[in-house]
């Protein structure tokens, strides 16, 4: 379920945009998802490895390399792109509501202004698929 969108212009081309989704799974097995290479495989890419704090995402063959810049456990990870000349970043943190105890996942990611829909749609069918794995609604 989206639950929240806000969007912001960064001093590059690109748009930040974020997006929080409630899933229903424990913030240990979610950060699990989220923040290794076997997680990332069942859901976000076709493949993903990792050397240290250096990731290669794989799609269709093609790769992308991403860099680990921080992580918390059972918080959030954060990924920039290597390709990328500007301080765009992707991050997806955990966040338990304190009084419902509802877990949900909040991204935050950067595309260009003309692109911010499709981005959106595509971290939406992601996280379709993260919810399939995880067994969540």
């Amino acid at each position: 379920m989206l639950k929240r969108i806000n969007q912001d212009i960064i001093m590059s081309d690109k748009v930040k945009f974020e997006i929080e989704f409630v899933i229903q799974a424990s913030p240990q097995l979610l950060y699990q998802y989220i923040s290794t290479p076997s997680g990332l495989s069942e859901w976000y890419a076709d493949n993903v490895n990792s050397r240290g704090e250096m990731f290669t995402f794989i799609w269709d063959g093609a790769e992308e390399k991403a860099k680990m810049l921080k992580r918390k456990s059972e918080e959030f990870v954060k990924f920039s792109w290597v390709e990328n000349e500007d301080s765009s970043f992707f991050e997806m943190r955990i966040i338990v509501d304190e009084i419902t105890k509802d877990v949900s996942l909040f991204i935050t990611d950067f595309a260009e202004d003309d692109e911010v829909d499709e981005a959106k749609m595509l971290w939406e069918n992601q996280i379709s698929d993260l919810k399939q794995v995880l067994g969540s609604k």
